[in-house]
């Protein structure tokens, strides 16, 4: 059994602050996906470009990832909960500001609002989760994991039925969940910056502490193969529903199957697989498999029905390797899990960013199937990070670390 994973007996047992984050998270999640059964009609509206519309994810996901790596510093002078709270109105007025708007230049610049805000909120979200959640930091990643996956699937799927009245209608659809989240926030999560226990508050840490946090080799390595493998994953997300040529309400049912399907491995395969045998190996296998999984794609472009069937599929194996990587950073290191998850999430969506716009201009400049054969070759590349990297990364497997690692680790910890 792997290290540092817990039974997942008590998961649905959590205190109430638990359950408010993670209720917000499902909706964080849903503005992922939100915007692709919208994509196509966004493009005919505005009269915008598949290239410009891509840059929908790219602008979200891109602030998401730079400002990631002061979340650590700030949710640590304000504590979680005020973090939380900012992030979330953030992505309130944002959304609400993308809803309104007239021009797609309009949209792509509210989005990247919506990511500062996206990014306030995740980390902080996961670093929480995992902080209170009962019976482990396995149940708690499983949860968090869960939350992820019913939000990348309810987003598409709310996106597709608002979107079929119009396109402003999962906009304003999701300003108004995000300010439930938040009230749920308000009511049910503890503030950490007060009280009379000093002990329990957050400790301050630097500003450069994420950047420092990726020389640890650990970290380096699992950011490393998550730049590569995200890639795969927007690919498979953002570029889809341009081959596909539904309507909102089909990409919408599409692309729920897909999350669906990814939050029912990430709950339940990525648990019996861990269980059985390291997390790397994990790895070494889901990694070949959602390379040919994209491969197929890129062959099968011409029959929608095919296509499907590799989306859905692909979700599959996504949620393994969600879990699976998420599980491996928050073991990989002895660095606050606000620092680490800074750190890997903040390189992880900067990959997620370059996929969309570089899909469809491969899509343009060479073939249709072209962006799938990249993303099968970049989640190769993931693959061979991992197992280039796969001596320091023996913690996340339960064996003791190799002196040189250790040393460097406690190194940079002095530093940070």
């Amino acid at each position: 059994m792997s290290a540092g994973h817990a039974a997942s007996g008590s998961i649905l047992k959590q205190p109430k602050a638990v359950w408010a984050v993670a209720f917000s998270c499902v909706i964080a999640f849903m503005g992922i996906g939100l915007v692709d059964p919208i994509l196509p009609a966004i493009a005919e509206s505005l009269e915008a470009t598949p290239t410009q519309t891509e840059l929908l994810f790219t602008s979200y996901l891109l602030v998401t990832g730079v400002a990631m790596l002061g979340t650590s510093y700030i949710s640590s002078r304000i504590g979680a909960k005020r973090t939380l709270l900012i992030g979330l109105g953030i992505i309130v007025v944002f959304a609400a500001a993308a809803g309104l708007s007239q021009n797609v230049e309009s949209i792509i610049g509210f989005r990247a609002g919506w990511g500062l805000g996206n990014a306030l909120f995740i980390s902080t979200a996961l670093a929480t989760i995992v902080g209170a959640a009962a019976g482990g930091s396995g149940s708690a990643i499983i949860l968090y994991e869960a939350a992820l996956g019913l939000g990348i699937a309810i987003g598409p799927l709310l996106g597709g039925f608002l979107g079929n009245l119009s396109w402003r209608g999962p906009f304003f659809g999701t300003a108004a969940l995000m300010a439930i989240g938040f009230i749920a926030i308000v009511v049910f999560l503890k503030d950490d910056t007060s009280g009379p226990d000093a002990a329990s508050r957050p400790v301050p840490t630097r500003l450069s502490a994420p950047v420092r946090a990726l020389r640890r080799p650990a970290l380096a390595v699992l950011a490393g193969a998550a730049l590569f493998y995200n890639i795969g994953f927007f690919v498979l997300l953002a570029y889809s529903p341009f081959p596909l040529g539904f309507d909102a309400i089909g990409l919408g049912l599409t692309f729920f199957g897909w999350g669906v399907a990814l939050a029912i491995t990430s709950v339940f395969v990525a648990p019996l697989l861990t269980a059985r045998m390291p997390r790397t190996r994990v790895l070494w296998i889901a990694l070949p498999l959602l390379a040919v999984d994209l491969a197929a794609a890129g062959f099968v472009i011409e029959d929608p029905t095919a296509l499907v069937v590799c989306i859905v599929a692909g979700g599959l194996v996504l949620g393994v390797l969600n879990t699976v990587l998420t599980e491996c950073v928050m073991e990989a290191t002895d660095l606050q899990r606000s620092v680490a998850s800074s750190a890997y999430s903040a390189v992880r969506f900067l990959g997620g960013a370059i996929a969309p716009p570089a899909a469809a201009e491969l899509a343009h400049l060479i073939s249709p199937e072209a962006p799938y054969f990249a993303a099968a070759g970049s989640v190769l590349v993931a693959l061979l990070v991992v197992l280039v990297g796969h001596r320091a990364l023996r913690r996340v497997d339960g064996a003791p670390e190799p002196a040189l690692a250790e040393a460097e680790a406690i190194a940079v910890g002095d530093a940070t």
